[in-house]
C-alpha cells in the first residue's frame, strides 16, 4: 500500500460517457508514489474495470452485501464485485448509516465479509454536526471504531484503511479545518494503538469531507492524514488529479 490513497467516491452519479471523458483524462496524467482509486456505481464496474486495465488506478465499490448469495433483492456480492477487479470496498459511509439505517452490527458484518473474500475495507466514521457541537465526537468516532475491533479483532487492522468524514463536512461545502481534523485523526490512530499498537502505525487514515484540490495540500500535510475521500471533486479529472498530486 503506498504512502498516501487518495479515493474518488463517485456516489451515485456518471452516465457511460460521463465515465468514458472522467477516466481517459485520469489516464493522461500519472500520480506516482500515491494509491488512486475510483469507486463507481455498480452498473459501470465493467466499463471501468476495461478503460483502467492498463494502468495503476485501482477500483473499489460503495457498498456490498455481507452474504455471499441468496434471496437478497437489490443487493450485490463480494464474489460479484471481485469479478470486476475490486480492490476496496467502503463500509460504514456516513449516507449508508444516515439514510439507510446502517448500525454499528451491519458495518462490522460487511467489514468482515469484505476481508474473508480478500479484499480491503475502508472502514467510514464520522460525526453529525449536533453531536459535533455537544462535544461528542470523539465518542461517536472511537465506538465506530470498538465495534468493529470488537466483532472482527483488532488484528483485522493489518488490512484495513480507516477514513474519517465529518458529516457535516459532506457535501455543504464545509471542510474540517486540518487542525480539527487532524485532531480527530491522531484521536482514531490513539484508540488502534490501544488495542492494535502493531497495526496503529502503519494504518492509512484517510480525511473524507469536501476535499478539494485547494484544501487538500494543507491538510495532507497533517502527521495523521494519510489521503483523502474525495467526493464531487473526484467527478472531474482535473480536480481529482490535482488532489492525488497534493497527496504527492
Amino acid at each position: 500500500m503506498a504512502d498516501m490513497i487518495v479515493a474518488g467516491n463517485w456516489k451515485m452519479n456518471a452516465s457511460k460517457s460521463a465515465v468514458t471523458q472522467l477516466l481517459s483524462g485520469l489516464k493522461r496524467a500519472c500520480v506516482n508514489g500515491v494509491e488512486m482509486i475510483v469507486f463507481p456505481p455498480f452498473p459501470y464496474l465493467a466499463q471501468v474495470q476495461q478503460e483502467l486495465a492498463a494502468t495503476s488506478i485501482r477500483i473499489g465499490v460503495q457498498n456490498i452485501c455481507a452474504a455471499d448469495k441468496g434471496a437478497y433483492t437489490g443487493e450485490v456480492s463480494l464474489s460479484m464485485a471481485r469479478e470486476f477487479g475490486v480492490s476496496y470496498v467502503l463500509v460504514g459511509h456516513s449516507e449508508r448509516r444516515a439514510i439507510y439505517a446502517e448500525d454499528n452490527a451491519q458495518v462490522a458484518a460487511k467489514y468482515i465479509a469484505t476481508q474473508a473474500a480478500q479484499l480491503t475495507p475502508i472502514l467510514c466514521v464520522g460525526e453529525t454536526l449536533a453531536e459535533r457541537e455537544q462535544g461528542l465526537t470523539m465518542a461517536v468516532v472511537t465506538a465506530q471504531v470498538q465495534a468493529v475491533v470488537e466483532a472482527a479483532g483488532a488484528d483485522s487492522f493489518a488490512n484495513a484503511v480507516i477514513a474519517y468524514e465529518p458529516v457535516w463536512a459532506i457535501g455543504t461545502g464545509l471542510t474540517a479545518s486540518p487542525e480539527q481534523a487532524q485532531t480527530v485523526h491522531q484521536a482514531i490512530r490513539e484508540h488502534v494503538s490501544k488495542v492494535a499498537p502493531a497495526q496503529a502505525q502503519g494504518l492509512k487514515i484517510l480525511y473524507g469531507g469536501s476535499v478539494t484540490a485547494a484544501s487538500a495540500a494543507e491538510l495532507f500535510a497533517q502527521e495523521d492524514i494519510d489521503g483523502g475521500l474525495v467526493g464531487g471533486a473526484s467527478l472531474q479529472a482535473e480536480s481529482f488529479l490535482a488532489i492525488g498530486q497534493a497527496a504527492q
